[in-house]
């Protein structure tokens, strides 16, 4: 057998290892993926279900909220660049409140991400930050988590307030001429929750009607 004979031998034996192994690889890859599927899956569902339970009392709805959504394409009032989804709640099969997902866009530094809650009578039923990367120790108060004032922190001043009685001329931080109050030395943080609050709210306000007709898991 001459050398070159031995040498395309070699190159083919290894090259069929690599195939075996990528393909052992690849199978054990996905069938540990099939296998943990179910409990990363129920494992988001739970994070969702925690997260809205924060802006919207469990009691104020009796649907399986999370099939019941619409998906938004890009919407520049929300934030939502490459789109998102409202979540509705229904009591005995009537609209209950929309619960958003929102950016702002203008925090100190950069997105904030938000999930606000909007009873289908217009007033908020609760704000949070999701996601931010905010100044710490500093601007981080807009998360409840974060917030040194555990028993009213400042995010929780939205809860309960009605858009229709404010309005959005007055929903501000007090240093822009609005009601709500925010923190010296961060008010960038606050004003863009602030102003991202206001927006959902009064987008949820013009499109209930709509959202809550839309077909479940269908798009806006």
């Amino acid at each position: 057998m001459s050398a070159r004979d031995t040498a395309a031998r070699t190159s083919l034996r290894t090259a069929g290892i690599l195939v075996m192994f990528t393909v052992v690889f690849t199978a054990l890859m996905s069938a540990t993926f099939e296998v943990t599927r179910p409990t990363i899956e129920a494992s988001a569902q739970e994070g969702k279900m925690r997260l809205i339970n924060e802006v919207l009392p469990r009691v104020s709805y009796d649907n399986a909220l999370l099939d019941d959504f619409v998906t938004l394409g890009p919407t520049p009032e929300l934030g939502l660049d490459e789109g998102g989804r409202i979540y509705r709640a229904r009591k005995a099969g009537e609209p209950a409140a929309l619960v958003l997902e929102v950016i702002a866009p203008d925090g100190y530094a950069g997105r904030i991400q938000m999930a606000v809650a909007v009873g289908a009578d217009g007033r908020v039923n609760g704000v949070r930050v999701t996601g931010h990367r905010e100044t710490p120790g500093l601007g981080d108060y807009i998360d409840p988590r974060k917030d040194r004032n555990k028993s009213q922190p400042w995010i929780g001043q939205f809860a309960g307030v009605s858009f229709a009685d404010i309005g959005l001329d007055k929903w501000k931080v007090g240093r822009d001429g609005g009601v709500f109050a925010s923190r010296t030395g961060a008010t960038i943080s606050a004003r863009a929750v602030t102003n991202a609050a206001a927006r959902a709210a009064d987008y949820a306000i013009r499109h209930r009607d709509a959202l809550f007709a839309a077909h479940a898991g269908g798009r806006l």
